[in-house]
């Protein structure tokens, strides 16, 4: 048997001490024929107690639970998000947005985090269960407006990611913590991209998802005044951005997950979490216990029922034998 208390072990005993010890001397001066009922509060008090200590039998290998579980999305927001070759013409960041919003699906009860970038890296949304803060973020991000860009780097969320995830593990090093990068993988920028190397060891999986086509799509400039006009390149021709794959692949490589290229055919893979791998996996060893805590916990519940029953009683007889004084 296993214990994960809801608080520490020693301030439960203080607790349960003084709340046995107070029941004992109820009972004690209570009248024989009403001991029964602190008997049944002497067992409620102690079935509390074990279900706050949340015991668990037997053992169970688990990719690990949801509930303890930190996503971090990385999304390339520089022009190039705006590049309408998904589903045939629409945006890339169309197919982010709901990519983003079915893995959330998969990831249910997790703690969310939106890490996006263009020429700089934003913390867009802090971690959080809130799916529809998530999504409400994801439609509030727009592409880069061409007047702002100053070259798009595919590494410009690197160091960032890499300090959200040490924070995370500072607050809970016991957590698994899961990347997904969400881009196209074209630069633009004239500087060596920064790589996602040091963020490997410190999680327990990921995947880089690809979006875009080799033959490419035209961009509308996000500017409000820019009339949604597409972006021109040098030559004042209408600017066509690519995928690069090569590009994505090596920050799959860096971070240690699978590439996927994504269309509007198919679904996003959900990662697969290796426990063993990265910081503090090896506290968790990837197995989990069946919680019997619940067992406890209807105990009780069940033993409030009878109180409420007995509350009733006393006041219909304090009713009645009002009615006859009168």
């Amino acid at each position: 048997m296993t214990l994960n208390p809801l608080v520490h072990p020693l301030l439960l005993l203080l607790i349960g001490s003084g709340l046995v010890a107070l029941v004992l001397v109820a009972m004690r001066a209570a009248p024989k024929d009403g001991r029964g009922m602190w008997l049944g509060r002497l067992l409620l008090v102690c079935a509390v107690l074990i279900a706050a200590l949340r015991p668990g039998v037997g053992s169970v290998a688990t990719n690990a639970a949801n509930t303890e579980l930190d996503v971090v999305f990385v999304v390339d927001l520089s022009g190039s998000a705006g590049a309408e070759d998904w589903n045939g013409s629409e945006p890339r960041l169309t197919g982010m947005r709901s990519d983003i919003e079915q893995l959330a699906l998969r990831h249910a009860g997790a703690r969310f985090a939106l890490i996006t970038f263009d020429s700089e890296a934003q913390y867009r949304l802090p971690f959080t269960t809130d799916t529809t803060a998530l999504a409400k973020a994801m439609q509030l991000a727009q592409p880069q407006p061409s007047g702002r860009s100053h070259g798009s780097s595919i590494g410009a969320g690197a160091e960032l990611l890499q300090e959200v995830l040490n924070n995370a593990i500072d607050y809970n090093p016991e957590r698994m913590r899961v990347v997904y990068y969400l881009g196209d993988g074209e630069i633009t920028s004239d500087t060596t991209p920064e790589r996602y190397r040091g963020s490997a060891d410190l999680i327990q999986g990921g995947k880089v998802f690809g979006y875009g086509t080799e033959r490419g799509g035209r961009m509308r400039d996000s500017d409000p005044y820019s009339g949604g006009e597409y972006i021109r390149d040098r030559s004042d021709q209408e600017g066509i951005s690519t995928i690069d794959e090569a590009n994505l692949q090596d920050i799959a490589d860096d971070l240690g997950v699978e590439y996927q290229l994504r269309d509007a055919d198919s679904e996003p893979e959900a990662a697969d979490i290796d426990p063993a791998r990265g910081e503090g996996a090896t506290q968790r060893g990837g197995v989990t216990t069946f919680p019997i805590y619940w067992v406890f916990a209807l105990v009780a519940a069940g033993w409030m029922l009878v109180e409420c029953g007995w509350l009733v009683r006393q006041q219909r007889e304090l009713a009645a034998a009002k009615v006859v004084s009168e």
